[in-house]
């Protein structure tokens, strides 16, 4: 079981897998884009008309990523396709961003949101990684947006959503956009080798993962405009789609999985230290010890405040297990027992796919279709993370 884990062909294999499940009905001919909308138990289409912003992003990054690896061989056409529709339609150039929501090619919801922009980095830099036409022209522009209109230098943090038009700022202040847009920061390094975009990735992971953290090494999610941590935002509301009230451990994992990719590139001494610390932490607050797989959400004392289980936390649980046996291999136990947990109970076995939500016991409490914004995002992402480290370092197979 374990060489299976982490033999690298064998993860290609997977990654190819959930590829193959959005495989051809994700391509929207009708409007353009994306249909990210299939059900995830049998992969009908539920919704044929919304195009969400992330989700847009997430699937160019996902096929994108199956060029990389020599994949599909529709995966670069697919990924040209979503990179059109990111250019020509879900980007207002009368006032210059992403808009967030759209209906078929009308836009429904223009509000500005970093999470999203820091998807659009992301998307186009691994486009551009792979030479798609003018993904390194979008990238530049994305770049822009995220930089000039979100960042906040007083801070070394972004700020969070802007109306359409960019005339006000909401005052929330987010974790969760600030560690994609680092993550979004690192890939743009990887795709042009410009400095300033590893510096500025460093700079949020330092501003928010070493400085803001709560007296025992905790990551809060939600902020005042000041950068204070706002314990009761969405208090009344825990289990949020964005942004549910309290401590995420899969974002404590997710935090520690990019530490280490920063320390790929950065010989900082705190970093891995403090991804080892993170991943501790997820794996300390956020363990269910009875069942297997992360709690949702846990309150100060470690007590679960949405006890639900989300693949997306065990695929980066996974990808940070992977990086941190790097320095360690005491941490291959984790990847192994990670593998055999989404194996039994995340992957659909008939296709593939990761399911998005299950119960506290893995069990369905619902049709769950799983959330428009997930077109295989994240198992794609740690598969290819840790695909890369064992192809790198054959000596932990």
């Amino acid at each position: 079981m374990t060489a299976t884990h982490r033999d690298p062909e064998r993860i290609r294999s997977k990654l190819c897998r959930v590829l193959q499940f959005y495989w051809p009905d994700i391509v929207d001919r009708r409007f353009g884009g994306y249909i990210a909308q299939l059900d995830e138990r049998d992969g009908h289409v539920y919704d044929g008309r919304s195009k969400h912003l992330v989700a847009t992003c997430r699937a160019i990054h996902n096929f994108s990523i199956g060029v990389a690896i020599d994949g599909p061989t529709y995966c670069r056409a697919a990924a040209e396709h979503g990179l059109h529709f990111l250019r020509h339609v879900q980007w207002d150039a009368d006032n210059e961003g992403y808009d967030w929501l759209l209906s078929g090619r009308e836009t429904t919801d223009d509000t500005r949101h970093c999470y999203g922009h820091a998807f659009a980095v992301l998307a186009t830099a691994r486009a551009t990684e792979i030479g798609l036409p003018d993904a390194d022209a979008e990238l530049e522009r994305a770049l822009g947006v995220l930089n000039g209109r979100f960042f906040e230098p007083e801070y070394g943090l972004y700020a969070d959503v802007a109306t359409g038009d960019w005339s006000e700022y909401r005052p929330y202040r987010g974790q969760n956009a600030n560690m994609h847009a680092c993550e979004a920061m690192l890939a743009a390094y990887e795709a042009t080798g410009d400095e300033a975009h590893l510096d500025r990735a460093a700079t949020v992971a330092r501003s928010l993962v070493r400085d803001r953290t709560d007296e025992a090494g905790r990551v809060w999610e939600h902020y005042t405009p000041e950068w204070e941590p706002d314990l009761g935002y969405n208090r009344n509301e825990p289990d949020h789609l964005f942004r549910p009230w309290g401590y995420q451990p899969g974002h404590h994992a997710e935090w520690a999985k990019l530490l280490c990719h920063l320390a790929d590139h950065r010989d900082d001494d705190w970093l891995v230290s403090r991804a080892m610390e993170l991943f501790d932490t997820a794996i300390e607050i956020g363990w269910d010890d009875d069942h297997d797989g992360f709690h949702y959400t846990v309150d100060r004392s470690g007590e679960p405040v949405v006890a639900d289980k989300y693949g997306w936390a065990l695929a980066e649980g996974i990808g940070a297990a992977a990086r941190l046996a790097v320095h360690d291999e005491t941490y291959l136990e984790w990847y192994d027992h990670l593998q055999r947990c989404a194996t039994d109970h995340v992957v659909n076995p008939r296709f593939g796919n990761w399911y998005e939500r299950l119960d506290s016991d893995w069990s369905r409490d619902g049709p769950n279709h799983g959330t428009a914004v997930e077109p295989g995002y994240h198992p794609v992402a740690n598969h290819y993370a840790a695909m890369n480290v064992f192809e790198q370092h054959g000596d932990l197979r």
